[in-house]
């Protein structure tokens, strides 16, 4: 009598992969559970929340978990806005495999005037999921936890133990958590970082930037006493010869050219970036006012120094004040370095699965670099490694960082595959490094 064989890996690859289609409802609900909380940064009052969401949704999957919080005297600025705990999530499964990081930041910018829909409630209309973070990235979390929920429901053998990345700060701050990670020698394997594109595209490495935190203060009287001489000093007028100071030094910022290769399409060079990020002050108009806050945001490509960059600034700032009666206070309150080309012996049989998930061509693929910023400068600065896959849901019509950001189904399924292709043991094995080594 014969008896019946058991399924191959490869025959339950294509029913793995039938499942993502079958199943990404379920993928939607998550997504519409990580967006109701909220992890805005500033002010990064929600990681402790997210956390328990994210061991809520995997503990299912067997993963063990651990929360590593950075000290808050790396990450605090004094005379900031009220922050939580930095706490970050490591999910790992060890079953003596070689360790894939998934890595994945899990705060957003602050919500921008100019939303129609609630940002903190996924709006799905069609194929299209609406809310804050939806692509940058709480989508890329539902599509790995629907590529997980596959493989396990199929039987699908992985040749990688996945350790999921959950971390803080990569919107702003001074001590993003994947930094504080790799500096503890936490991180294992190789990582691919989901902060990426869904486009054809091969990472070549992204631009710095840095943030300054500028306190103007004059004094305060009745605006009624304003113009007798001495009765006050108007810091929102006083900081008006800095303001157009700043000005006239951007264009000259942004004749500087990088030698990153520009995206596809893109009109010129690369370029660094001189902003105006955010001014608050004053009170009343029965009052003059006597303080303005001025945040000052410089991107600058790996070419520059950044200690040239900070110091071309502050020179400014201080010629500015000098001789006006105004104190001034100056905070770095954000920092992320350069990234170096991160490219390395895993890349080939990422491209091959992204190229399943997305149905690419490898001659669709171009290398090209970013004025966008990264923390894995950090990464690859702590000697923990060069190489960086990179993998994402942005596409220019995601609307990331602006209202209405969005992602699709069809990206999320498309992501979700070229995950459970990477992970897979039997998928263009003859490309997996470790199996070279």
């Amino acid at each position: 009598m014969n008896m019946p064989q058991p399924a191959t890996s490869q025959q339950i690859f294509g029913p793995a992969m039938a499942a993502i289609e079958r199943d990404v409802e379920v993928a939607v609900d998550d997504l519409a559970r990580m967006i109701e909380v909220d992890t805005s940064f500033p002010p990064g009052l929600g990681y402790d929340a997210f956390a328990d969401l994210m061991a809520e949704l995997l503990s299912p999957l067997g993963f063990e978990f651990e929360r590593v919080v950075v000290p808050r005297d790396l990450w605090f600025v004094a005379g900031g806005p009220a922050s939580g705990e930095r706490t970050n999530l490591i999910a790992t499964r060890d079953t003596g495999k070689p360790v894939c990081g998934l890595y994945y930041h899990v705060d957003t910018v602050p919500a921008a005037p100019g939303w129609a829909r609630d940002p903190l409630k996924l709006t799905v209309e069609g194929d299209d999921l609406f809310g804050l973070g939806a692509a940058d990235m709480k989508g890329t979390i539902a599509a790995t936890l629907l590529a997980l929920r596959s493989a396990k429901k199929c039987g699908l053998p992985l040749y990688y133990d996945p350790m999921l990345l959950l971390c803080t700060d990569e919107e702003g701050g001074l001590y993003p958590g994947i930094r504080y990670l790799a500096e503890q020698g936490i991180l294992k394997g190789h990582i691919v970082n989901f902060n990426g594109s869904a486009a054809p595209r091969i990472w070549e490495g992204c631009f710095g930037v840095f943030n300054l935190q500028l306190t103007i203060r004059g004094h305060a009287v009745h605006a009624g006493e304003g113009n007798r001489t001495g009765a006050g000093i108007n810091a929102i007028e006083g900081a008006l010869p800095l303001l157009n100071a700043l000005m006239a030094l951007k264009p000259d910022v942004a004749s500087r050219a990088s030698a990153l290769t520009p995206p596809p399409h893109a009109s010129g060079p690369l370029r660094p970036q001189l902003s105006i990020s955010a001014v608050n002050g004053g009170t009343a108009g029965g009052q003059v006012p006597a303080e303005i806050k001025i945040l000052v945001s410089r991107r600058y490509a790996p070419e520059e120094s950044y200690e040239d960059a900070r110091a071309e600034i502050e020179s400014l700032i201080h010629d500015s004040v000098a001789g006006t009666g105004l104190g001034l206070e100056m905070d770095l309150v954000g920092h992320l370095i350069p990234t170096d080309d991160p490219e390395g012996p895993h890349w080939p049989r990422w491209q091959k699965a992204l190229s399943l998930g997305f149905g690419y061509k490898p001659e669709d693929f171009q290398k090209w670099g970013a004025a966008s910023c990264s923390d894995f400068g950090y990464v690859q600065k702590s000697g923990f490694a060069q190489e960086v896959l990179l993998g994402g849901l942005g596409r220019p019509e995601s609307c990331i960082h602006s209202p209405e950001e969005h992602t699709t189904r069809r990206d999320i399924i498309a992501l979700a595959k070229s995950i459970l292709a990477y992970l897979a043991a039997d998928f263009a094995a003859d490309s997996i490094p470790e199996n070279r080594a």
